[in-house]
This record gives structure tokens, C-alpha cells and sequence, in this order.
């Protein structure tokens, strides 16, 4: 029996590099139903113990191989309410197919791409929406954390109400994601699910100021605070007010704004030629590969080497085959400018690698005597990100000293007021926001049932 791990279709690297379409082209159903076919039905699915979410695995593998994809569906969306999202983006290869039993001595099952597959092809199935309890709650932010308690909410026949700043919702899976890795098409599709549970999305409200969080505690039984971390952090160093510095996210939102990825007239991004992207995580990638296809020669500085980039091995093989640069062990010291302050290079210094600290992470200190410039026009910054707290502003909401919201599971210290994801955390990952919103909605079904 030949047991090798069916690979999925990706665009061939020249094209794809000049295009936003979706690089991974996912599993026909022939390739789906061999890959399930892998799967060894653990008694004890260690599988389902690396999902954030409690996705029962090896059930809904067993219904692709006998080929009931809605069974499979079903499976799913008992745990998960954005499938299509987290089998294209969530890093499986931490989670579930890091305890999956076949990768001990071979390649994993490829539940990412199952999951996916499923979603894809049998996505169209309609919701019904449940009788109501009577009970309102409202959500603060559309991102991943809000959507996700929203879905185990008004399945729950709560009646639930989105409150979004912008003016789609999605939050960082519609303006943080770009289409060639998420396409907005997907995270509409999803987000119109909940509609179909009775879901109401409000869009273009600024909570704490278009209505205050007290407005909220007094109109609902329950608010839940996912409003993600959406400030983009800098390094400090001389420079970074030239024209021609970014961050990630500004790069990221202005390109999935625009109308047509070939009229930038509506949210303009610079014709640089050369463009450094500073850091090394999933974000950088995004932003790097981003400007790749804008026709700019992209590179990623990053201080260690890459045994330590933490983005995705995956989007690191992707960004190579595109024709990424990777400018390691090197760190900015100061941007330069023109006289009109615009960038034109960076003093830079090499990085050495220390030994491994308690964490098991290596640190890293400057040779001293490596001081050299490098010639750019664009740098931009991919450094994380931290909450902004707009929403919670003149409240008595506790704040941590890394400006994160202090939660007791996920109940603040106001009165009927929870929140998780990145607010609560720091930046990280779509899953674990979801798993942050599906806690907090059993906390506020156990509170107000």
C-alpha cells in the first residue's frame, strides 16, 4: 500500500509572483478521499488534544472516506465556525498534526488541507437559525475571537450583536491576510453564516465613542471585548519618520483595499524599488511576498538566523520559491534619508547567535566591527503589534502593565463584561483567538442560562 502524503496543487512560483490569487490550490475530492484514506483511527485521537478547538478529527476523516462530505462538514461545525479560514491559516503543523500518531515515522495526516477541502466543497449548506432565549449579548470587534463567540452564541439562540470600527468585518482575516494566502471571498462566505444564524453586524461604530461601553452594559446582558491588537510596534531607532517607512499592517490594509491590484489609485502604495521588511514571522512574510508582487525587489531582515524565523515553514518555502531575499543575522541601526526626508538606505550591523536560554530560545548580540550600509527606498516594520484600547476608554475595564485586558477566565473586571483573544493575550495566532471566543461563550451561556 503506498502510504505517501498526497500533496496539494500550488501555483507554479512565476506566475503566482505576479498575481494575488491563492497560491495553495487545495485537494480535488480523488486526492482528499486518498489522503483520508492515511488515517490510522487512533483510539485515543491525540489529534484532537493539539486542536485549540476540540475539532473531533478522526470523525470527520472517516466521513471523507466514505465520501459524506456534508457528514464531514457537519463534523466540523460543531467545534469550528470558520473552517474554510483555519484549514488555509492556522499553523496545524504546531497543533493537530504535531500529535498526529502518522508523523512519528512519516508524514502526518494533512488535516489543514482536509479541513479545508470539506469547507470548500461543501460550504454552501444553509444554517437554520434557533429559537431565541430572550437573552442579548453584544461583541466588540469582527475579528476571529468575536466571530467565533458569536457563532456558539446564536446557535444557542442568543440574540448577538457585532460592533465593528471599520467597514467590513473580518477584522484581521479581511485587512491583515493577503488574498494569494486568504481570499476575502472565503472570509465573506463565513462571515455570511452567521448572518444566517440571525447574527446582526454593525459596521462603522467606534465603541467609546459612537457609543460607550456603559451604553453597552446597559442594552445587553452580556459584552464580550475581541477587539484583536491592532497597533503596529517600531524599533525607535533614528529615521523612522522618513517617508518610506511603514509598518506590516499599513502595508497589508492598503492593499487589500484596493479595488483592483492593479489601480492603486484609491489607497496608493509607494513605487519603491527596493524594500526591506524587518522581521520574521507570518506577517513579515505576508508583507514581503506582498510587495514581491507589486514589482519591488523585497527582502526580509531579520536578527537570528532561520532555524529561529517563527513564520510558518510553509510561507518560508513559498516566500524562496518567489524569489524572496533573506537578509539574516543583520539589524537595522538607523534609516537614512535625503534631504526631503525620504528613505534612500539603512546603517546596518551584523548579529552572533548565544547560546540557548531558559526558554530554549537563543539571544543575539552585535559584532561590534560590522557597521555597513544597505541601499532601499521602503522599509517596513513587522515587528508585532499591540492592543489599542479605544473601546474601554474612560472605563474602569483593569488593564495589565503590558497594556493587556486582565481577565479571570475570560471575565473582566466589569460587571458582565468578558473578553479574550489578542486583547487579552498580545498578538497571536487566528486559532487561539477563536479558542479565546468559543471559552468566553460558554462562560456568558453558563452565566445567562
Amino acid at each position: 500500500m503506498n502510504d505517501e502524503k498526497v500533496k496539494g496543487r500550488v501555483q507554479d512560483p512565476k506566475v503566482r509572483v505576479k498575481n494575488f490569487e491563492e497560491v495553495e490550490l487545495g485537494y480535488s475530492k480523488e486526492e482528499a478521499i486518498r489522503e483520508a484514506n492515511r488515517c490510522l483511527h487512533c483510539i485515543n485521537p491525540r489529534c484532537v488534544q493539539g486542536c485549540p478547538v476540540g475539532i473531533m478529527i478522526p470523525e470527520f476523516i472517516k466521513c471523507i472516506k466514505e465520501d459524506n462530505l456534508k457528514g464531514a462538514y457537519e463534523v466540523i461545525a460543531k467545534s469550528s465556525s470558520l473552517p474554510a479560514i483555519c484549514g488555509r491559516v492556522c499553523p496545524q503543523e504546531k497543533q493537530c498534526e504535531a500529535m498526529c500518531i502518522k508523523g512519528l515515522k512519516g508524514d502526518a495526516i494533512s488535516i489543514g488541507s482536509l479541513e479545508r477541502f470539506v469547507a470548500d466543497y461543501v460550504g454552501d449548506i444553509k444554517l437554520s437559525k434557533p429559537k431565541k432565549n430572550g437573552k442579548k449579548v453584544a461583541i466588540v470587534g469582527s475579528g476571529p475571537a468575536g466571530l467565533s463567540c458569536a457563532y456558539d452564541l446564536a446557535r444557542e439562540g442568543f440574540e448577538v450583536v457585532i460592533y465593528e470600527i471599520l467597514h467590513k468585518a473580518g477584522g484581521v482575516l479581511t485587512y491583515g491576510i493577503p488574498e494569494f494566502r486568504l481570499p476575502k471571498a472565503i472570509v465573506q462566505k463565513q462571515i455570511d453564516k452567521l448572518k444566517e444564524l440571525g447574527v446582526e453586524i454593525k459596521t462603522d461604530v467606534l465603541i467609546g465613542n459612537t457609543i460607550t461601553l456603559d451604553e453597552l452594559q446597559n442594552n445587553f446582558d452580556a459584552v464580550f471585548l475581541g477587539t484583536g491588537a491592532g497597533l503596529p510596534k517600531f524599533m525607535g531607532i533614528p529615521g523612522e519618520d522618513a517617508n518610506g517607512v511603514f509598518s506590516a499592517n499599513e502595508i497589508l490594509t492598503r492593499i487589500n483595499l484596493m479595488s483592483s491590484f492593479k489601480d492603486d489609485s484609491k489607497t496608493p502604495i509607494k513605487k519603491a524599488k527596493k524594500a526591506y521588511v524587518i522581521g520574521g514571522g507570518n506577517v513579515a512574510m505576508d508583507a514581503v511576498r506582498s510587495l514581491k508582487r507589486l514589482g519591488i525587489d523585497a527582502h526580509i531582515m531579520y536578527r537570528r538566523s532561520e532555524e529561529e524565523l517563527p513564520a510558518r515553514l510553509m510561507e518560508v518555502h513559498h516566500a524562496k520559491e518567489e524569489g524572496i531575499v533573506f537578509d539574516l543575522l543583520t539589524n537595522p541601526k538607523e534609516i537614512l534619508v535625503d534631504e526631503n526626508n525620504n528613505v534612500i538606505g539603512m546603517n546596518v550591523v551584523n548579529m552572533n547567535l548565544t547560546e540557548p536560554g531558559e526558554d530554549g530560545r537563543r539571544g543575539v548580540v552585535e559584532d561590534e566591527n560590522s557597521l555597513h550600509k544597505v541601499d532601499c527606498d521602503m522599509v517596513v516594520m513587522a515587528l508585532g503589534t499591540s492592543p489599542n484600547h479605544s473601546a474601554v476608554k474612560n472605563s474602569k475595564i483593569e488593564l495589565s502593565d503590558k497594556g493587556l485586558i486582565v481577565v479571570e477566565n475570560s471575565k473582566t473586571s466589569l460587571d458582565n463584561v468578558y473578553a479574550g483573544g489578542d486583547a487579552v493575550t498580545g498578538a497571536a495566532t487566528v486559532i487561539l483567538a477563536m479558542e479565546a471566543g468559543k471559552k468566553a461563550a460558554t462562560e456568558i451561556i453558563e452565566k445567562l442560562k
